[in-house]
């Protein structure tokens, strides 16, 4: 796994954390900030590691064609 995706779903999960926090200390707008910032970091851990793939996949076949 990438360092960037890596770093990117613990941001998501400590967002969830938060998110969950605020909700039960009664911050609903907090709550719904953290959620959207959850949100955001796990479509960018998907996209580095989608990206890591097929960077992945061409390489081999780069090795296997030549």
């Amino acid at each position: 796994m990438p360092r960037l995706a890596l770093y990117t779903s613990i941001v998501c999960a400590l967002a969830v954390v938060a998110a969950v926090v605020s909700f039960v200390q009664g911050s609903i707008l907090l709550g719904v900030v953290w959620v959207l910032l959850a949100g955001l970091s796990s479509n960018m851990a998907w996209f580095y590691v989608r990206r890591h793939r097929a960077e992945t996949e061409a390489a081999a076949e780069q090795t296997v064609s030549a």
